[in-house]
């Protein structure tokens, strides 16, 4: 083949590679309301999340994980463990505890990309970064975030000005999600959602009351848990039905604004390139980047699993 022919064909491939941007949906509007409108709008938000999940309430499924939580066994790490099949993984994962397995996400096509080919190759990819104080602000419904594309991400984040660095955070990005191959551990699962940033993002500790597989793409995260019952000793708040956010720092507590703290238990764990982080429903978790990082990951949309499939929570299902 010709040298000229040659670069024709590359010049195809590169334009093949790189991906037409796709709008991102808008920023949900902060809509001033009554407290009569307020209190309905949520209680229609915990029907929709009750429903899709398939349980009676999401309010008895909070109160059952907390006191499932009581009776699981104290643990000082997470364990490691290799690849899993569903069967073996929903056995396990009926006890409650969180897990690493390993050798799994190293497989997926995603783990290959580099830094660079994301710049080069997906540089035209909307995203939505979470900037300013993005962690005491965590919870809130005027969180700053910044619409721009991933070549402005990369641009920005590598001069390294900002106090805080901006975060991409729980962000579909369906183009990056066929090079994933996620594991049919639920029987129901919401879409990937994708976590990129620096070393020094952060998400600050909250807990989600769906099952979590969280898969480190590439970089190195580290992780501060504590178990479902320990929510008395975090000071928390209701951010929805499905989301707490607790102000303690497991980094850095400040015993002396919050002493219960002292009894909560923290669990640090580090999770390296490739692995994937089961997280039951209920345990808080706190979250850094150590290196430069991409994650993802899915929520179960079903009984969490610690339930084992208990009848009382279970919505009935119709007869067809």
């Amino acid at each position: 083949m010709s040298r000229a022919k040659n670069s024709v064909v590359h010049n195809q491939e590169q334009s093949q590679a790189r991906v037409s941007p796709r709008l991102l949906p808008p920023v949900p509007a902060l809509i001033s309301r009554s407290p009569e409108d307020a209190i309905a709008e949520k209680q229609r938000r915990e029907q929709k999340d009750a429903l899709v999940r398939g349980v009676t309430s999401i309010q008895e499924v909070r109160e059952a994980i907390r006191r499932v939580g009581r009776n699981i066994p104290a643990i000082s790490a997470v364990p490691r463990i290799s690849m899993l099949d569903a069967a073996t993984f929903r056995t396990r994962a009926v006890e409650g505890l969180p897990f690493v397995i390993t050798g799994l996400v190293s497989r997926w096509p995603l783990s290959a990309l580099t830094p660079q080919m994301l710049h080069d190759r997906y540089g035209d990819l909307r995203v939505r970064a979470r900037v300013g104080d993005y962690v005491n602000k965590a919870f809130a419904p005027d969180r700053a975030m910044q619409d721009m594309s991933m070549i402005e991400y990369l641009d920005l984040v590598s001069t390294g000005t900002q106090d805080l660095p901006p975060y991409i955070g729980n962000l579909e990005l369906r183009e990056l999600n066929r090079m994933c191959y996620w594991p049919a551990y639920f029987g129901k699962m919401g879409p990937p959602r994708f976590w990129l940033g620096p070393s020094g993002t952060v998400t600050p500790l909250h807990c989600d009351y769906d099952d979590n597989i969280f898969a480190q793409i590439w970089g190195t995260k580290r992780i501060f848990l504590s178990p479902p019952h320990h929510d008395e000793f975090l000071y928390t708040s209701e951010a929805n039905a499905v989301l707490f956010g607790s102000p303690v720092n497991p980094e850095a507590p400040d015993f002396e604004k919050f002493p219960l703290a002292r009894q909560a238990s923290m669990i640090e764990c580090i999770v390296n390139p490739g692995e994937l982080l089961y997280l039951p429903a209920g345990w808080y978790h706190h979250v850094r980047s150590l290196t430069f990082s991409l994650s993802a990951n899915r929520w179960a949309r079903a009984l969490p699993l610690a339930l084992n499939g208990d009848p009382s929570l279970q919505r009935m299902r119709l007869s067809d």
